[in-house]
């Protein structure tokens, strides 16, 4: 630990005399590579993140959560037909869902019509849809 701080203390000192600021010695003392070059926190399907104002806040867009205390099991931001951030909470609370057994997953799928017509992403059913569907719930949440 000590030869660490010895080597980031000699890489400051080495620097003090440069035309570099204070902030690029800064942005390349903790592990040598320069903050810009850094990558960019990537979501698991390889997108950006997606962020918004939300009541001024910032929020992830399009990534699901769960409420702990809300009238519904999950909630998800996303921006409207207008682009205007909302939240979207849908699932019941009170309920298991069993989308594991591939009948049940079959009829709540045809009953709600998700291969047909999911509907816009501003509205609860494109995302108990998308709840339903095969993927992993922890892959969605």
């Amino acid at each position: 630990m000590n030869e660490e701080k010895d080597s980031l203390i000699e890489k400051f000192l080495n620097n003090v005399g440069s035309s570099k600021s204070l902030k690029d010695i800064d942005d390349t003392l903790d592990d040598g590579i320069d903050i810009d070059k850094r990558p960019k926190y990537e979501t698991p399907k390889g997108g950006e993140k997606k962020m918004a104002e939300y009541q001024g806040r910032q929020v992830e867009l399009e990534k699901p959560f769960r409420t702990p205390e809300g009238p519904k099991k999950f909630a998800v931001y996303v921006k409207n037909d207008k682009g205007n951030v909302v939240l979207v909470r849908f699932g019941d609370p009170n309920m298991d869902i069993k989308r594991d057994d591939p009948e049940r997953r079959k009829n709540f799928r045809a009953r709600h019509k998700c291969d047909v017509d999911p509907g816009p992403k501003w509205k609860a059913k494109f995302w108990s849809c998308k709840f339903w569907s095969d993927e992993k719930v922890g892959d969605l949440v």
